[in-house]
C-alpha cells in the first residue's frame, strides 16, 4: 500500500494506491468531521461506506467521483484484489476551512454541494459523476509526479485547482434535466460493454441494440453523461490501459498496443502522445 498525505491551506489531498496478488480490505476513517471529493482513478474496486448500522455499496468504481460529507463514525471500507487495484484521491477540508482553499473553491462547495456543508446525518452522499478525460488525466499524474520539495507543492496546488474546476463544471453541467433513471442505466451497461471488449468493441449500431436503444439515443446520452463521445471515450480508455501495462506490467509499446487493440504501431504512438504529451517510449 502507497499512502500519501498532503496539507494545503487547511485542504488535505490523500492519495492512495493498493495493489496485491491476494483478496485485502483497505479500511479507513477521517478523524474528525469533513466534507470531501473522492476521485477513482485506474482499478475497479469494490467499495462500502458503513455508517449507523447502514451500509451503501459501490460495485463499479472506476472512473467515479464520490463527494461526500463524513463524521468519526464513518467507515469506509475498499475492497482490492488481483484485477481490482485501488487508486484513490481523496480532496477533503472541514466546513470551518471551507474558505481556506487557495483559489475560492469553497465558494462552488457551498454552491453546488449545500447539503454536505450542511450535514443533517454522520454520512451525507453528495452527486456521483462519471470523470471526464480531462479529469482522469489528471488524477494519473497526481500519482505519476516525481517532482521534489517546492516543486511537488506548486503542481499538487495548481492540479487541484485544475481537477476541482473540472469537477464543478460537470456539476454545472448537470444544473440541465438530468437523464432518466433507465436511460441512465443503459448508459452505465454501454460503459462496462465498452471495457470489458476494449480490444475489439462492438460497433455504434451493435451497442445500441445490446442496451435496447438507438444510435441517436446512445450518442447523445453517452456524451452528456461521460463528457465526450462514444468512441472517443473507448480511445481514451484504450491509451489509459496501454499506459499501465508499459509503466507497471514492463509490457512492449507493441504488445501494448495490440493488448488494447492497436494493429498499427505508429497509430498507436501517435494517439497516445496526442493524449499524454509525450510518446510512449517515454513512460
Amino acid at each position: 500500500m502507497n499512502r500519501e498525505i498532503i496539507d494545503i491551506n487547511d485542504c488535505t489531498i490523500l492519495l492512495e494506491e493498493v495493489s496485491t496478488n491476494n483478496t485485502v480490505t483497505d479500511s479507513c476513517f477521517f478523524d474528525e468531521p469533513v466534507v470531501a471529493i473522492a476521485f477513482y482513478g485506474a482499478g475497479n474496486v469494490g467499495l462500502k461506506v458503513k455508517y449507523n448500522e447502514k451500509e451503501k455499496e459501490y460495485q463499479h468504481t472506476k472512473g467515479m467521483v464520490l463527494s461526500f460529507y463524513a463524521d468519526e463514525q464513518v467507515e469506509f471500507e475498499h475492497y482490492v484484489s488481483a484485477k481490482k487495484p485501488l487508486q484513490c484521491l481523496v480532496i477533503a477540508t472541514t466546513i470551518k476551512n471551507l474558505d481556506k482553499f487557495p483559489n475560492g473553491e469553497g465558494f462552488f462547495l457551498e454552491q453546488f454541494l449545500y447539503k454536505l456543508v450542511h450535514p443533517k446525518d454522520h454520512y451525507v452522499e453528495g452527486p456521483v459523476l462519471n470523470m471526464n478525460p480531462e479529469m482522469f488525466l489528471l488524477v494519473e499524474q497526481f500519482f505519476s509526479n516525481t517532482y521534489e520539495g517546492e516543486l511537488k507543492m506548486m503542481f499538487h496546488k495548481s492540479h487541484m485547482s485544475a481537477l476541482l474546476s473540472h469537477y464543478f463544471g460537470q456539476l454545472a453541467k448537470q444544473q440541465t434535466p438530468n437523464i432518466d433513471r433507465l436511460q441512465l442505466e443503459k448508459l452505465n451497461l454501454a460503459q462496462e460493454i465498452l471495457l470489458t471488449d476494449i480490444e475489439n468493441p462492438p460497433s455504434l449500431t451493435e451497442l445500441a441494440n445490446r442496451i435496447g436503444t438507438n444510435t441517436t439515443k446512445l450518442k447523445k446520452g453517452f456524451k452528456a453523461q461521460f463528457g465526450v463521445p462514444v468512441f472517443k471515450y473507448l480511445q481514451n480508455e484504450r491509451l489509459k490501459k496501454a499506459y499501465n501495462l508499459i509503466k507497471y506490467e514492463q509490457k512492449t509499446i507493441q504488445e501494448a498496443a495490440w493488448a488494447v487493440g492497436y494493429d498499427s504501431l505508429g497509430s498507436f504512438s501517435n494517439a497516445f502522445e496526442k493524449k499524454f504529451g509525450y510518446r510512449p517510449s517515454q513512460v
